[in-house]
């Protein structure tokens, strides 16, 4: 399986998986159908089908476009995603600890239920890949709409115990923006400056930076590192007062992140 990144609007990523020998792929989170169909076409890919994270129009509007485009080649396209009345578009509703087999392939992904950012989050999860939407991200973690602090804390633990090699791919290029927040926080993090200088470097060239991996953001993602005593000072002197739990500096620091 290769993995290819189809850049869509300012700065989303939908993730192609494509088996170059049979030229199939499955998409990831296709909220522009020109610009997949564009790479389908550019490619002589034949598109087998969609995983979905998540309700947002960034990540689901294209699906009845590329349904169409599949109708007209003559087959139907499956469409993985939560199982929720806000994605009518999905064929197969799919829930944690269910496996989808992309029979084309090769692969089994288990579906993993990640609520916080919405309340329908999922993610998708082989040995050493996770497709993860906009729960995790870079230095980074997605705002909360539906979902609460707790849960996505919870979500965010759960990524935690991954193996340190697991590859993630979030669906936005929001490295640098976070990293300059993650720096405001924890400023003496040495891996966390080196790492923004060489994401300065990479996005200069006008490089992703994704995908990232367990081990790395363990390093520098202060929404996985509140329990680290710097992180923790600053947001106590953040919201004024003392914090007790992580969830109470994970909620601190959240609200930094949305009024920085």
């Amino acid at each position: 399986m290769k993995i290819k990144a189809i850049k869509a609007f300012n700065d989303n990523y939908i993730w192609a998986l494509i088996n170059e020998s049979n030229k199939t792929v499955t998409l990831v989170d296709p909220g522009d159908a020109e610009v997949c169909l564009k790479f389908l076409a550019d490619n002589q890919l034949s598109l087998v089908s969609l995983l979905i994270t998540h309700n947002h129009w960034d990540h689901t509007e294209g699906i009845p476009v590329l349904s169409q485009h599949c109708a007209k080649l003559g087959h139907a396209l499956t469409v993985y995603g939560p199982n929720t009345p806000k994605i009518p578009t999905v064929t197969h509703p799919v829930t944690q600890d269910d496996i989808v087999e992309l029979s084309h392939l090769d692969v089994s992904l288990q579906v993993l239920s990640l609520p916080g950012h919405t309340l329908d989050h999922i993610g998708y999860l082989t040995d050493d890949l996770l497709f993860c939407g906009d729960t995790l991200f870079s230095a980074g973690c997605g705002r909360l709409f539906d979902g609460t602090l707790k849960q996505m804390h919870q979500s965010l633990n759960k990524l935690k115990q991954l193996p340190g090699t697991t590859k993630v791919y979030c669906t936005h290029e929001y490295t640098l923006a976070n990293l300059n927040f993650a720096l405001s926080v924890e400023p003496n993090n040495r891996a966390m400056v080196d790492y923004y200088n060489q994401v300065v470097t990479l996005r200069q060239q006008n490089k992703s930076t994704i995908p990232t991996n367990i081990a790395q953001e363990l390093k520098i993602n202060p929404f996985l590192r509140c329990g680290e005593n710097e992180i923790k000072q600053s947001a106590q002197e953040y919201v004024g007062q003392q914090l007790l739990t992580e969830l109470e500096v994970f909620t601190a620091i959240r609200l930094w992140k949305d009024n920085f």
